[in-house]
């Protein structure tokens, strides 16, 4: 292979140069050997090319499409749509002579007030992995590396460059890696970004269990993990640990620290040499990829963003049908956002978009001039401004419909801090109350890159959520709004009614720079599923201009342990007036027993587009892990056997349709030790051929000669919670230690062939 034939001929030193970024965004090239450098350009929303490799570009950057972000296209549910999406990306970074796009964003939605939620999908791994997939398939559908980040548990911005993310093995495993594995396993990203913070002691750049152990050894990860910009701290260290490529450039400085390593013996050669094959392999793969030239359509491009924005917006509430607006209405539209839109979020993902429409000139587009008029309504920094408020007010009395745009301005939520709460500016909850009092028939527009709290919602009748809708959003709220297309967004993220009802709330953001995840399993819906806490709104809640008739729900009784055939058909008919799509969701509710579970979650979901009276027969195909947990003792997922409940719904707290299965409790040989009960160690063979009799005997023994039957079972049962090598002691040695380590090398045996 080539890059083995080049490798054979670097020297020790340029192969260490490798391995270290050149300058802020490119890697080292050899010259003497035709050994080009990549460009590593951030995402995920849209490349953000910087025009000089000693410079960040944000705000500078080269124009691109800016696509929704991550929390407002997940709200499609559609994997198909966001693989088009990862497509025309990795286009336009083929265009610009991007290699390398630094995205997607994976990390779960953990609190609200996560300053760069909206970089991310969901507060559901499933989701977040099936849709991070799509999007990395996409974009290497171009000969462009994803990059999936960040790697991992990286839920906050305080203090990120050092925090420790103290995590339990279940919730680890079950809710903060399992959308990586998912996007690795069906996306195949050819780079992983390690974030800054400690997982559990240990700084994940430098974390040789997370990168070694499980990335590359346990999930068959073949590619390059790459650094956050500045996230090394000990450069050896991550080397032996599996990080690949450190960035960015630092002047050599972490050459000297790597041929200073390696001459002590604190790394092999082998180190070295497997990292350099790992980056020489991937920068000759996308440089042969790139040999021929490609052209992006920015104006498909930009059509694409507007559809994508279309079916993300989500209606949360439409009462007496306000929406869609009739022709012939006077509509006033007051607020800011309306001319000058928020329409992506601040940091490292931030793009110069090709084009920008906003919803007062997309307006024109579908209703007559002099039917609409303009407030200014706020000022952009939020402050109650009572002149601006008294104007709109006077203008939402003369009109028919008042269409209120407020939301989050870019200094309130942003790469590089948290949140501090969950409110809207005070000019706009004060504008949208104002106007409500005047004007019954008000619309909310909403413009934010993750949830609020909405102290006036019972006072207007419709809000439609915009989130960061990309370069397109006006054009497609215009859209929604007029009837052009019924919305079919539903939301990913569980929206709270107060900060307090938060599942970190009690250990957010931190103790120092520990962050307990006391919240365990417990995250989004599952935690308001399991605290019985009404949010403001649920978790796949989503309004549509049309209805939806869940007519019946057919499929297996019965699964057997292997989960084969977990497939279900729901018959969904459009009973509504206008064409429409509805996201159908399955969840699993597992029976009570040993292991605690949450309440319901995720299955299996599917998109389904009907026109008014049409019905459909829908599948419905759910996740083995729907029926399984992970188990610490066994590092595997275990099947959970026994009654589970199927809901199938239009939201998590909008069931229709429920039905029962048994799930094949599989037979599997207990993890043993020398703690674990005698009554455990029964189920071994080996161990209740030597156990049994011996407790029968003590117990009689401890008992006394003249003890009631009743005084032998209590003895009897005492013994058999007794830990194994406690029988030692009872024993008086009889029972040795040398028969315990007999007992435990068998089920080790047993173990290793189950």
């Amino acid at each position: 292979m080539k890059y083995l034939d080049l490798w054979s001929q670097l020297t020790e030193t340029e192969k260490i140069c490798l391995l270290t970024g050149r300058d802020f965004w490119t890697t080292h090239s050899v010259e003497r050997l035709g050994i080009p450098s990549i460009w590593l350009a951030d995402g995920p929303h849209g490349v953000r090319k910087a025009t000089s490799t000693a410079e960040t570009g944000i705000g500078t950057s080269l124009p691109a499409t800016c696509f929704p972000t991550a929390a407002t296209l997940s709200c499609t549910w559609d994997e198909a749509l966001v693989e088009r999406v990862g497509r025309a990306i990795g286009r336009e970074c083929r265009h610009q002579g991007v290699h390398v796009l630094l995205g997607p964003g994976l990390n779960l939605k953990r609190h609200p007030l996560g300053g760069r939620n909206f970089e991310y999908y969901s507060e559901d791994p499933l989701l977040s992995g099936k849709l991070a997939a799509a999007f990395i398939r996409g974009v290497q559908t171009q000969g462009v590396a994803a990059c999936a980040k960040h790697f991992a548990v990286n839920n906050q911005e305080t203090d990120r460059m050092r925090i420790d993310a103290l995590v339990a093995a279940r919730p680890l495993r079950e809710l903060y890696l399992r959308q990586f594995e998912i996007a690795l396993r069906e996306g195949r990203p050819q780079c992983v970004m390690a974030s800054y913070n400690r997982l559990n002691g240990i700084f994940c750049s430098e974390h040789r269990w997370l990168l070694r152990e499980l990335l590359y050894d346990e999930w068959g990860f073949d590619g390059v993990v790459i650094s956050d910009w500045g996230a090394v701290n000990d450069r050896a260290a991550a080397l032996c640990a599996g990080l690949t490529l450190e960035m960015p450039g630092n002047g050599g400085t972490s050459d000297r620290v790597l041929q200073q390593a390696l001459h002590k013996g604190d790394i092999r050669q082998s180190d070295i040499d497997n990292a350099a094959v790992q980056l020489l392999r991937l920068v000759l793969q996308l440089h042969d990829a790139a040999a021929q030239p490609l052209v992006a359509d920015y104006e498909a491009h930009h059509e694409l963003a507007i559809a994508a924005a279309v079916q993300s917006l989500v209606l949360l509430k439409n009462e007496d049908g306000i929406l869609p607006l009739s022709p012939g209405l006077r509509v006033a539209v007051i607020g800011q956002f309306a001319q000058y839109p928020r329409f992506q979020g601040g940091g490292s993902s931030q793009v110069v978009p090709t084009h920008l429409t906003n919803l007062w000139d997309a307006l024109h587009g579908y209703l007559p001039g002099e039917q609409l008029h303009y407030a200014v309504g706020y000022e952009i920094s939020g402050q109650i401004d009572e002149a601006q408020i008294n104007e709109a007010q006077r203008i939402a009395r003369r009109v028919d419909v008042a269409v209120l745009c407020v939301g989050l301005p870019d200094s309130y939520e942003s790469e590089g801090f948290d949140r501090t709460h969950l409110h809207l500016p005070p000019g706009h909850d004060a504008l949208v109350r104002a106007v409500a009092a005047v004007q019954p028939r008000t619309v909310v527009v909403l413009t934010s890159g993750a949830p609020v709290v909405l102290p006036w919602i019972e006072q207007v009748p419709a809000v439609l959520w915009a989130g960061l809708a990309g370069q397109g959003a006006g054009e497609a709220m215009a859209r929604v709004l007029c009837g052009q297309v019924s919305p079919s967004g539903k939301l990913t993220e569980t929206w709270p009614q107060r900060l307090e009802d938060t599942p970190a709330y009690h250990c957010w953001p931190g103790d120092g720079w520990r962050v307990h995840y006391g919240e365990g399993l417990f995250v989004g819906y599952r935690w308001y599923d399991m605290r019985q806490i009404e949010p403001l709104f649920p978790f796949g809640h989503g309004l549509s201009y049309a209805n939806f008739a869940y007519l019946s729900l057919s499929g297996p009784d019965q699964l057997p342990a292997t989960l084969e055939g977990a497939c279900w058909h729901l018959r969904l008919r459009n009973t509504g007036m206008y064409p429409a799509t509805e996201i159908v969701q399955l969840y699993v509710h597992p029976p009570e027993g040993p292991v605690r579970r949450p309440k319901q979650e995720l299955a299996a979901w599917a998109r389904v587009s009907l026109e008014p009276g049409q019905e459909q027969v829908v599948t419905l195909v759910a996740e083995p892990t729907a029926f399984q947990h992970w188990d610490p003792a066994r590092q595997a997922w275990v099947t959970c056997g026994g009654c589970y409940e199927l809901r199938v719904g239009a939201s998590s707290r909008d069931i229709r349709l429920r039905h029962t299965i048994e799930v094949e409790t599989p037979v599997l040989p207990p993890r043993l030790d020398r703690f674990s009960p005698i009554r455990e160690w029964l189920s071994l063979p080996e161990a209740k051929q030597v156990l049994e009799p011996l407790v029968e005997a003590l117990a009689n023994k401890m008992a006394g000669p003249q003890a009631p039957a009743k005084g032998i079972a209590f003895m009897r049962a005492v013994l058999y919670d007794l830990p194994l090598h406690k029988l030692v002691g009872f024993t008086s040695g009889h029972f040795s230690f040398e028969m315990i380590e007999t007992l435990l090398n068998a089920a080790k045996q047993r173990w290793a062939n189950s």
